[in-house]
């Protein structure tokens, strides 16, 4: 029964999502009927996916638990109480930071290794010269839904997952501001699951994540579930975005001043500012793309007066930002890690937080560097060439920071810390290679081929990627209680970091030489580094089941964690491990620096109410 009670919010959800899918095709049918009959094969079913799904996801939210949670309350009824404390909350509309946290991280796990499943597909189809298994149209669908699904990854598993359940803890907050609004932001996105699962059987899509027009506007019903989903996940982001800017602003312990936060918090304060300010955008673009296909606009269209490259410059004056907001957080888990695990200060604390805001200010201000071969005026290279240059400043600095806090330390080769300095190496390559497609001449002659996948995924995988899993690893002790084999884990790093290595590596000479992206087929000249580059790919695959057997062993039977293993400074730190509902037995205070390592005559907080004091 207790099985069943847990997925009752689930289930009102589905049912309601079958309610207002039924409504949205009646009203849907009600709209076609005024399409024009010249127009009606094309456009009508475009109008019944759109406004059915619209009411689909209504329903959905409604049903799982904004009905009853949330919105009776404007209605002025009693709304009903979330009070379970066993494993059924995290299959319902919770309001504490902590479970939402952990239904963000196991979502986006779960969608992170299907995303690589996906990414092997591709490197089977890419093995051997010729259109041997997918197809173009499925190759194309296949590498789409793989690049969609690792952008959401990267930019929900920390900022969703890993902030969501450790920035109230770390600024000594009982939850964030709007609780509401964080359960919101995260039943929004199973529809987009769903959505982006069903598009191979709606024909597909064949324009990458990107989703450029006139391509987008035209081809298979596929592309406007795509479409859909990332306009939706797009809410998610702004609604994270203004949470998490607020919780940290207002709801900071007594003593915890700016400068006193710990660096994970202000990285997730500047990746915040930026989704609230740059997301909208791409959402404006991907509504005037919906627009031009359901409702017959010309915003794209060249020959009634649209323009296409205007969709480059909405999509990418959000698209650059949102790399911050991936790689920020990021910077904030390796930073903190390798401060505790160093046993040193965090280096130049007050340089890399205004690095940290001199990368959300530049950060608008360098996207058209993506259009460099699509037709930008001549005028406007050098001024984006410039600003794309400057831009690694901040960035370099942080990574000096890191090297710097390193440097003569007392370091705990941990599997966390094992991770942070692999991204040091891995960042390294992909932030010098990125200085040859920030410049033009050689951004014309790279753009296209397989350089820059290999520069992409050394800065996203091969930063970001390795960024989740040090946080993983770091953190899980203090989220589930337990702690993981330190030798598995290891074990994890080596090879996943070898083989890392072994498949991107020789990614940059196949494009130097002339091998295109994203096409199904190549020159057979091409053909052995490919196969090579393909079985390193299955291995590095491979590598991911160490993390998977480590984490569900340790999770169900692993040694119970003390609240603070590590030993570390930070609040969160400073309760059981995992945290009770209110986060402290009692309010803290904060009264000295979260990396003060080597003075312990300085306690980092206090708590008022028991007269404890620790480091």
């Amino acid at each position: 029964m207790a099985a069943l009670s847990a997925f009752k919010a689930i289930g009102r959800g589905l049912l309601g999502a079958a309610i207002g899918l039924a409504i949205g095709w009646g009203l849907a049918l009600l709209l076609g009927a005024a399409i024009p009959a010249d127009d009606a094969t094309i456009r009508k079913p475009q109008v019944i996916i759109a406004v059915g799904y619209l009411f689909a996801l209504i329903g959905w939210l409604l049903g799982v638990g904004l009905w009853s949670g949330w919105a009776r309350e404007w209605l002025r009824l009693p709304t009903m109480e979330l009070t379970e404390t066993d494993w059924r909350r995290y299959f319902r509309f919770s309001l504490d930071h902590k479970v939402i946290g952990l239904q963000y991280l196991v979502t986006f796990v779960v969608l992170m290794l299907l995303a690589g499943v996906l990414a092997l597909v591709v490197r089977v189809e890419l093995a051997t010269p010729g259109e041997d298994i997918l197809g173009a149209d499925g190759f194309n669908t296949v590498m789409g839904l793989h690049g969609i699904m690792m952008i959401a990854v990267a930019v929900a598993t920390i900022t969703g997952g890993l902030a969501n359940y450790l920035v109230p803890l770390m600024i000594g907050a009982e939850d964030v501001a709007f609780p509401r609004v964080n359960a919101l932001s995260y039943w929004i996105v199973p529809p987009v699951a769903i959505l982006l699962i069903l598009t191979p059987f709606f024909g597909g899509f064949d324009t990458g994540w990107t989703a450029y027009p006139p391509l987008s506007v035209v081809n298979a019903n596929g592309q406007l579930l795509f479409l859909l989903a990332f306009l939706t996940f797009g809410l998610s982001s702004i609604f994270g975005g203004l949470n998490f800017t607020t919780t940290i602003l207002k709801l900071r312990a007594p003593g915890m001043t700016l400068m006193r936060m710990p660096i994970f918090v202000w990285s997730v304060l500047g990746a915040s500012l930026i989704a609230v300010t740059a997301t909208q955008f791409v959402a404006f673009g991907l509504l005037m793309v919906i627009l031009d296909r359901v409702v017959g606009t010309s915003f794209f269209d060249a020959s009634k007066g649209g323009d296409p490259l205007l969709y480059e410059h909405i999509f990418w004056f959000y698209s650059h930002p949102a790399v911050y907001v991936m790689i920020l957080p990021g910077f904030g888990i390796e930073l903190e890690v390798i401060s505790h695990f160093s046993r040193k200060p965090l280096f130049g604390y007050k340089y890399v937080v205004g690095s940290i805001l001199a990368i959300v200010f530049l950060s608008m201000i360098v996207w058209a560097h993506h259009l460099f071969t699509s037709g930008m005026q001549d005028f406007l290279l050098i001024p984006f060439m410039a600003t794309t240059e400057v831009i690694s400043i901040p960035t370099g600095v942080i990574f000096l920071a890191a090297l710097a806090t390193m440097w003569r330390g007392r370091l705990r080769l941990t599997t966390a810390m094992l991770f942070a300095i692999g991204v040091v190496f891995n960042f390294l390559i992909g932030g010098v290679t990125g200085i040859f497609l920030a410049d033009v001449p050689t951004d014309i002659h790279l753009q296209e081929n397989y350089f820059t996948v290999a520069h992409f995924h050394y800065t996203i995988m091969g930063g970001e990627i390795f960024m989740i899993m040090a946080g993983l690893y770091y953190w899980f002790p203090k989220i589930t209680g337990r702690m993981f084999s330190e030798t598995l884990g290891k074990l994890h790093f080596v090879t996943m970091f070898v083989f890392f290595q072994l498949t991107f590596l020789p990614m940059f000479w196949v494009g130097m030489q002339g091998m295109n992206r994203r096409v199904a087929d190549y020159n057979v000249e091409f053909g052995d580094l490919n196969q090579i580059i393909s079985i390193m790919s299955y291995l590095l695959g491979a590598s991911f089941i160490f993390m998977v057997i480590n984490m569900v062993r340790a999770w169900f039977g692993g040694e119970r964690a003390v609240g603070n293993p590590w030993g570390a400074r930070t609040l969160e730190w400073q309760t059981t491990s995992p945290p009770p509902v209110e986060n402290f037995d009692a309010p803290p205070e904060v009264t000295g620096d979260p990396y003060g390592y080597g003075t312990p005559e300085a306690p980092a907080h206090s708590s008022p109410a028991t007269g404890t004091v620790g480091n």
